[in-house]
């Protein structure tokens, strides 16, 4: 049969694409092999637009074991103790279907964990919805929201934190991303590079269905106004099966029976097989005949490109067939010997004693097309707020409203719907700068934080992507753990379009320079292109999840304050950055000016002087400033612990909506007992690091000084308020 342009159109291939196919092939290819190109070529698998700009980004460090490249990264964190981990984006698929679409993105995130030889023991995530306003913006909420807590609770492993943010620029292209972590023994970690010819290659898992295929595909395309449309293309998970097949693979995992081993996510059978292929330099053949399907009369082109969930390929060592078949049949899972390694460096594939595919495993890879496309510098506005207009507003009215807002209210609703504890390992939950999880039966601790901040980045991408890592860095610290690595997830519109591609190069470059200068790789990641709908892109949003090593538990801190009579510092310098803060955004609804500027130097320095103290318990809470200034952090310590505070008007005050609304990076609140002032301070100085004494820890009463008090209690009210008001729109 002859190719036609509408079906190399519908597979979201160029003409030209298709002529490289033909090259590379020495002739047309049929039906199947343009699925399999397509699914390949994919931004999704390929990441043909963005290959160029992320090699650019440090990668390796002395505690690095993996990085970009595996289904996750590795890290050392001493003892034989690896941690394994990385976000993924699952947009496209939850703005169609949102249960199944979050679902899946948790149960996709799990498998690239444990396929490398680990155990989960917490997941993450980062999503953001389209104005409250929005007609579709509860529903969305409800599914997503529904869908992780649905699979993370069943298949038990804890959901605990990330961010929920609403902006309209999300109306009609929602953001999910789900991070996972495990541990694992550093000596044990599998990797997907098939080694070794005529060794048996094993499917194992779920059955193949007819959900899902094309879906990679999906995935790398704009939405328009017939979206759902694609919702056969959305995968249907299943969390219990998924237990099974984790349990049953790390019981595998316990010998040598495993060559190589990489789970079916996006483009299925077909990307797991290639990138098995491609990493070995060898080659794969195939009987589709020995498929397990679970719907009659599936096609080649159908098992292919399904992306049915909860499946994995294997490379089993000579002999160790049985051994790996008794362990799948008592978890009641499939296993079928499917195919072998060649020493062809091709795809091939049979069916009904037919060759229906034969494709250089080189063509599907490495010559994948790889784009440096244009780009265009972002605008960078310089404009400033006029004092005279803040003049409308008290600044208790100001608070009240960033606490109120949907992006500052108390999340409590979303969070409790995930089993947070689950595993009984985790020390702290959601609600304060990162979570803590133990590592089971060890006295150290994992603290992990996801972050984004999609207005920065839209106002100065490269100033934003600093912004970002620098934030993860601190939220890290405020809890007691030395930042170690991170893995990002780049969400981004068309990337055909200049000003697009300008938006994603200008942020890795910020990205580049921050986690240079901090001595924070990225091991892992994930980049979701096409992020638009009608030509309308959503806001530059990378999402950076972080990883940090408490290396004694007891060390650990939280936002809580402690006790009445106990001094608050701020570390930091307050210039009082207003512009694209959320003081402008939710009091007056603007959204103009630079995103505040992001010294590296300061950031370091001022972090691993906070961490010191930390380690020499000589802080008693602590919390880093950033999104609503120091008041609104303030406000969040007091509302997570009952307790009030007196703040003191500053020193060198010269308005006060710039500094205690004012977003200035590199600054913590620390809490100390009065006790330890004079060794605080002389350590502070001694190192060269600003401070200044901002408030004391009283019973019940907020206020500053002169200028409004308010009851704890009536600060909680307004910080868990929003929720009401949002479940009563439409």
């Amino acid at each position: 049969m002859t190719i036609t342009k509408q079906q190399i159109e519908a597979h979201g291939l160029k003409l030209d694409e298709y002529k490289k196919i033909k090259d590379l092939l020495g002739r047309e290819p049929n039906l199947l092999e343009l699925g399999i190109f397509s699914a390949m070529w994919n931004e999704h698998c390929s990441y043909k637009s963005s290959k160029l700009h992320l090699k650019k980004l440090p990668t390796k460090n002395n505690i690095v074991i993996q990085g970009p490249g595996e289904n996750a990264g590795v890290i050392d964190v001493g003892d034989n103790d690896a941690i394994i981990f990385k976000i993924e984006s699952h947009n496209h698929p939850s703005f169609i279907e949102p249960y199944q679409g979050a679902a899946t993105g948790v149960g996709g995130i799990l498998r690239d964990v444990f396929t490398m030889g680990a155990r989960p023991i917490a997941l993450m995530n980062s999503i953001h919805f389209g104005s409250p306003e929005n007609n579709k913006t509860k529903s969305l909420l409800s599914g997503v929201v529904s869908g992780i807590g649905g699979y993370g609770n069943s298949i038990g492993i804890p959901t605990v934190g990330g961010e929920t943010k609403f902006n309209s620029t999300y109306n009609e292209n929602i953001l999910v991303n789900a991070m996972a972590v495990g541990h694992a023994n550093k000596n044990k970690i599998f990797y997907s590079k098939a080694k070794g010819i005529n060794k048996p290659v094993v499917y194992v898992g779920s059955k193949t269905g007819r959900d899902g295929i094309h879906g990679a595909t999906m995935a790398s395309a704009e939405f328009d106004d017939n979206s759902d449309s694609k919702k056969p293309t959305i995968q249907v998970g299943d969390p219990f099966t998924e237990k099974l097949l984790l349990e049953a693979c790390l019981e595998l995992m316990k010998d040598n029976s495993i060559i190589s081993i990489q789970d079916m996510g996006a483009a299925g059978l077909t990307s797991s097989s290639v990138e098995m292929a491609s990493k070995g330099k060898l080659g794969i053949e195939l009987n589709l005949n020995k498929i397990p399907c679970r719907e009659k009369n599936m096609t080649p082109y159908e098992m292919m490109l399904s992306e049915s969930q909860e499946r994995m390929l294997i490379v089993l060592n000579d002999g160790k067939e049985e051994t790996a078949k008794k362990i799948f049949e008592k978890w009641d899972l499939d296993f079928v010997v499917i195919g072998k390694t060649t020493d062809s460096k091709k795809l091939v594939l049979n069916f009904n004693n037919d060759k229906v595919a034969d494709i250089p495993i080189a063509a599907l890879s490495e010559k994948a097309p790889l784009y440096n496309r244009k780009w265009v510098k972002s605008k960078i506005s310089k404009n400033k707020i006029k004092i005279k207009d803040l003049k409308k507003i008290k600044v208790e009215d100001a608070l009240i409203k960033i606490l109120s807002s949907p992006d500052h209210s108390n999340k409590n609703w979303i969070t409790n719907q995930y089993d947070q504890v689950v595993m009984c390992d985790t020390i702290q939950k959601s609600g304060g700068d990162a979570a803590v999880v133990r590592i089971h039966k060890k006295e150290k601790a994992i603290a992990i934080a996801v972050d984004s901040s999609a207005n920065y980045c839209k106002a100065d991408p490269k100033s934003g992507g600093k912004q970002i890592v620098s934030e993860n860095w601190r939220n890290l610290i405020s809890v007691g753990a030395k930042p170690m690595a991170i893995t990002n997830c780049l969400n981004f519109g068309n990337p055909e379009k200049p000003e697009v591609m300008g938006e994603f190069a200008e942020c890795i470059e910020g990205i580049k320079e921050a986690c240079q200068y901090l001595n924070f790789p990225v091991v892992s990641g994930n980049v979701s292109f096409y992020n638009e709908t009608n030509s309308k892109s959503i806001f530059p949003t990378p999402v950076i999840g972080g990883i940090g090593l408490i290396n004694k538990l007891n060390k650990e801190i939280n936002i809580k304050i402690k006790k009445p009579g106990n001094l608050l510092i701020v570390i930091g310098k307050t210039i009082g950055h207003l512009e694209q803060s959320a003081f402008l955004h939710e009091n007056f609804s603007i959204y103009d000016g630079p995103p505040p500027e992001v010294n590296l130097t300061n950031e370091k320095n001022n972090g691993l002087v906070v961490l010191k103290l930390i380690n020499d318990k000589l802080v008693l809470s602590a919390h880093d400033v950033s999104s609503g200034g120091i008041l609104t952090a303030l406000a969040e310590m007091s509302i997570s612990s009952g307790l009030g505070l007196k703040i003191y008007k500053p020193q060198k005050l010269t308005n006060y909506f710039e500094y205690y609304f004012g977003e200035d990076q590199g600054r913590y609140l620390l809490e100390i007992s009065k006790n330890d002032l004079k060794k605080i301070e002389n350590f502070l100085n001694k190192n060269n690091i600003f401070f200044e004494i901002i408030a004391e820890v009283q019973k019940d009463i907020f206020e500053l000084e002169k200028v409004f008090n308010i009851k704890t209690k009536d600060l909680y009210n307004y910080n868990d308020q929003w929720y009401n008001k949002f479940n009563a729109i439409n």
